[in-house]
């Protein structure tokens, strides 16, 4: 039996008792205590993906869905949902995660569906991740931890794995948002030169804080970079953002890094690459087709995989869970969430 709505407008709505939450994934125990006290809470106890089916489910019976990032949320979806005696029960989509490509926001707003994220969470915590890629990569630390591990080091020798050094090699960062400035803040302590691409120009003040250089030439910061990391959402315009040609612009011997998103890079045309010597190495947190992972990727001596940490902090999750706890409440209370996603709102 549905709860009753005390008020409904697009922006707010105030439930009645206990809102039903659905929560897609296992998240921190005392972030599903936390929910467990407040809200009539049903949990994924399995901690597996949800079918599609599951997830029209949960938006026919749940007044609040908590997604992740691998919950693809679309049109169809919504209308499915909307389609029965009882029709579409939720009225918000609290996501766990900044990234919302993966919920199709117009389609939710046409159904007066609110959607929240939990901006600045893990900015931090991806940074330290790709920070720690630039400077792994080139290093050759995964191909001398692959040595140790198989058994096959022999000992020290002056010409064995030699790497780049880092320093005053020029790092190329696309995507200058709060991830981007915080791997450049990082980055210029190692004593990088930072050349940055975005679509809007960062305020003087701020590059001159990190010491970055702004290149409006998105092919010419690609050609002339030695490291380069992509720090942008996905989107029909980033869609194989790093494709063939940009790849062959680029320098023999450049370094890829890629924690944002694995839509952004073309795999067919950067494992060719790698394969074929024109490329340095890779560090890759995410990928085409997650969770698979292109096994051509995996032999390559030269490239990182790690299964999509960038956000695996204990801190950073809790801190998440937090702020959907806190978006869930403003929005019973009929109140604005204070992370709602304006982007396509009226």
């Amino acid at each position: 039996m549905a709860m009753p709505i005390v008020t409904d407008t697009p922006a707010t709505r105030r439930v009645a008792g206990k809102p039903r939450v659905h929560v897609t994934r296992r998240l921190l125990p005392s972030i599903e205590a936390r929910m467990a006290e407040l809200f009539d809470v049903s949990l994924n106890e399995e901690d597996r993906p949800l079918s599609r089916a599951e997830l029209v489910a949960a938006l026919r019976e749940a007044d609040v869905l908590v997604p992740t990032v691998t919950d693809r949320i679309d049109a169809a979806m919504l209308a499915e949902a909307a389609e029965g005696a009882d029709g579409l029960r939720t009225g918000l989509i609290a996501n766990f995660g900044a990234g919302i490509e993966h919920i199709d926001l117009a389609a939710a707003r046409a159904r007066k569906v609110i959607v929240t994220n939990t901006p600045g969470v893990f900015t931090d915590d991806t940074a330290d991740l790709t920070m720690m890629l630039i400077l792994s990569v080139p290093r050759r630390v995964g191909e001398g931890s692959r040595l140790v591990r198989d058994g096959k080091w022999s000992g020290w020798a002056p010409s064995q794995l030699l790497g780049h050094r880092i320093a005053e090699k020029r790092l190329a960062i696309v995507g200058m948002g709060r991830i981007g400035q915080a791997v450049a803040h990082r980055a210029r302590a190692f004593g990088l030169e930072i050349v940055y691409h975005n679509r809007h120009r960062l305020p003087a003040s701020v590059e001159n804080m990190l010491g970055a250089r702004h290149e409006p030439d998105l092919d010419r910061l690609i050609a002339e970079a030695d490291i380069l990391t992509l720090h942008c959402p996905a989107s029909r315009d980033t869609h194989h953002l790093l494709d063939a040609r940009r790849i062959a612009l680029m320098k023999p011997a450049a370094f890829v890094i890629n924690t944002a998103r694995g839509d952004l890079i073309d795999e067919e045309a950067l494992i060719a690459a790698l394969q074929a010597g024109h490329l340095g190495g890779a560090g890759l947190d995410v990928y085409a087709s997650e969770p698979a992972v292109d096994p051509r990727l995996i032999a390559l001596p030269n490239v990182i995989t790690l299964p999509h940490l960038g956000s695996a902090t204990i801190e950073g999750r809790e801190h998440a869970g937090e702020k959907v706890v806190a978006n869930i409440r403003f929005w019973a209370d009929g109140h604005r969430p204070p992370d709602q996603v304006l982007e396509g709102w009226a």
